[in-house]
């Protein structure tokens, strides 16, 4: 699909990330055309989460759904609550590798937005490493009317084991900063190319 809207994606990804199931994947979100690039490294057997509302998107709503996504209603706590257990016990039954947007929503070129706490919850409940992936920056970067709109750098870091002993948050502030971090040195490397 990366194609489609013309961009060339540069994947990289840790060694020791590599066959890790299952796992739970956190990634910056920046806007739509993440639909485009990030499905690249997404590993097989992973199912996404994404906001309840995703499945009043016609179609694309009803194929998310359908395909296995978990949707999580994040206006209602103790739903909320529940689908992180639920997700966290069908990793575990199933086997299935979780991804999510910690940021909670698109950053359209704000940078990495801070990070809620339900992926670091999951992945402890689950007794799964979190897996950070980090995409350089395409605000105002795809232009649909072009058909070349640069590289995109997409880099899959080592997986985090999560120490149970530790609080959620203080675990994503510390993976935001590396992520962070890393998504400002693919976006020098995009600015060189």
């Amino acid at each position: 699909m990366s194609r489609f809207i013309g961009v060339e994606l540069v994947i990289t990804r840790h060694k020791k990330a590599k066959d890790v199931v299952p796992a739970m994947y956190i990634a910056n979100h920046q806007n739509n055309y993440d639909l485009f690039t990030l499905p690249a490294i997404v590993p097989q057997n992973t199912v996404s989460m994404g906001k309840k509302s995703l499945k009043w998107i016609p179609f694309f709503g009803q194929m998310y759904w359908l395909s296995g996504n978990i949707l999580i209603d994040r206006s209602n706590r103790s739903k909320a609550l529940g689908t992180l257990s639920k997700s966290a016990k069908k990793i575990t039954e199933s086997k299935l590798s979780v991804w999510m947007f910690p940021e909670g929503t698109r950053s359209y070129g704000r940078g990495l937005l801070p990070f809620k706490t339900g992926a670091f919850h999951t992945a402890i409940s689950a007794n799964v490493p979190i897996i950070p992936v980090c995409m350089s920056s395409t605000h105002e970067q795809i232009k649909l009317n072009r058909w070349n709109n640069g590289k995109v750098y997409i880099d899959m870091l080592e997986p985090e084991y999560l120490d149970p002993e530790i609080p959620a948050r203080d675990h994503a502030v510390r993976i935001h900063a590396k992520m962070a971090q890393r998504i400002a040195e693919l976006d020098a490397k995009a600015r060189l190319k």
